[in-house]
């Protein structure tokens, strides 16, 4: 048996061993805090209640959760250790748990936790809860994959949580960071009953369709600042999302990959296009039910969207399969982007943020909300409109009546 000296040796060595893994934390917070670049202020930040106790911020691989966790305790807390914001990836968190960093820094009088990356701990969402009710004094934000189903399949966390989706860059975020400007967002009601006033204000402080093709081909992850080849760095977070966020967080084995990355191609050259699942299945080699399982799986990774009549969704077959945004089209198939599937892929992207997005049943593009019929084109058929259709006219800087133009739909968010 151990004597009592022992125990106690033992004991503040394991004390010093925790001690020097929290400052060796704050060190590194500090560190990232101080050297965050965010040059854009994500309109989320200001979105959030932050007096709620737990919040998750969701979103695709690349679209900038670490930088806007950082942000937020810059803004907030400097380097205050108040705030602590750590990484997943430690491997300080596979022979130690969530709980006990949560008690150490409590007991140091820490107030926020902000957690990045938690779907790579094994018990994270049991764990979360019972921080919540073990330290009540506690404040935690944590990111996570847009796979992961936080309320409609979580029972640790879909009463306690408030969940948010930080999305990529929109047009007018991508706008103002080229431009040098401060436009704010417009609400869809505001863009269709004063677009033309809108319009005109923009244009009169820059030309925006100067910088519309590029936001096409790489605005919309802000990855794009950095200097790296922005075509390379998205094929391989493309991989990624597949890899770590549907294999990883949907429990898939490797052997599936294949068949996941081909079905995915074959539905990004053929978008928007209506899904063959028969066919799909055949050449992909598996079942229906798994075709349709994996294309909601690229749709949750942001990937894809899948687009449904008014009152159908899944797991009924999709009316049509969209390209998530613009920049995937542009790295899948470099030269060859059909313009027409552009222009609806950038609308649909850009309106689902806030809107129910349908297949319209009039012969037309888009349903929204169930109430207003759009129809995306460089103009109207034949120079003419229709007074009950809204356009979504490409290659116009302002519109005219029930005519607006494409990029201002940028501005929503």
């Amino acid at each position: 048996m151990p004597s009592r000296h022992c125990k106690i040796y033992f004991f503040l060595l394991l004390l010093r061993q925790n001690i020097c893994i929290v400052e060796s934390f704050y060190k590194t917070h500090k560190y990232l805090v101080e050297h965050v670049q965010s040059p854009v202020r994500r309109m989320l930040m200001d979105e959030i209640d932050w007096t709620h106790r737990l919040i998750a911020i969701k979103g695709s691989r690349g679209v900038g959760k670490t930088t806007f966790l950082l942000q937020y305790a810059k803004e907030n807390f400097g380097t205050s250790r108040d705030c602590l914001y750590v990484n997943f990836n430690n491997f300080y968190f596979t022979n130690h748990s969530l709980i006990e960093l949560a008690e150490m820094f409590c007991n140091d009088g820490g107030k926020t936790l902000l957690l990045d990356q938690v779907f790579k701990y094994e018990n994270w969402s049991n764990e979360l809860k019972e921080c919540y009710y073990r330290f009540p004094q506690l404040h935690i934000v944590f990111s996570g994959s847009s796979v992961m189903r936080l309320i409609e399949d979580n029972d640790d966390l879909k009463d306690i949580v408030a969940s948010y989706n930080l999305r990529g860059f929109s047009f007018r975020e991508f706008l103002n960071l080229q431009a040098g400007k401060k436009f704010p967002s417009y609400s869809l009601i505001d863009i269709l009953e004063n677009h033309e006033k809108i319009a005109k204000d923009i244009c009169s402080a820059v030309k925006p369709l100067d910088y519309f093709q590029d936001y096409m081909h790489h605005g919309y992850y802000p990855f794009f600042l950095e200097e790296r080849n922005f075509s390379e760095n998205l094929l391989k977070t493309m991989n990624m999302m597949l890899e770590v966020d549907i294999l990883l967080i949907k429990q898939i084995e490797l052997k599936y990959l294949s068949k996941i990355r081909k079905l995915l191609y074959l539905l990004m050259i053929s978008s928007p296009g209506t899904p063959n699942v028969s066919q799909l299945s055949k050449e992909i080699e598996t079942s229906r039910a798994t075709i349709m399982n994996y294309i909601k799986y690229l749709k949750d990774a942001r990937l894809l969207n899948t687009l449904y009549a008014e009152g159908d969704e899944y797991p009924k077959k999709p009316n049509q399969v969209y390209v998530h945004n613009t920049n995937l089209m542009y790295a899948v198939a470099p030269g060859n982007v059909d313009k027409l599937a552009e222009r609806k892929t950038f609308f649909y992207n850009a309106l689902h943020a806030r809107h129910k997005v349908n297949m319209c049943k009039y012969n037309l593009d888009f349903s929204i909300d169930q109430t207003y019929h759009f129809k995306c084109s460089n103009k109207p058929e034949n120079g003419k409109s229709y007074s009950k259709v809204i356009y979504a006219a490409d290659e116009i800087e302002i519109g005219n009546k029930n005519v607006i133009p494409l990029w201002l739909f940028g501005f929503l968010y």
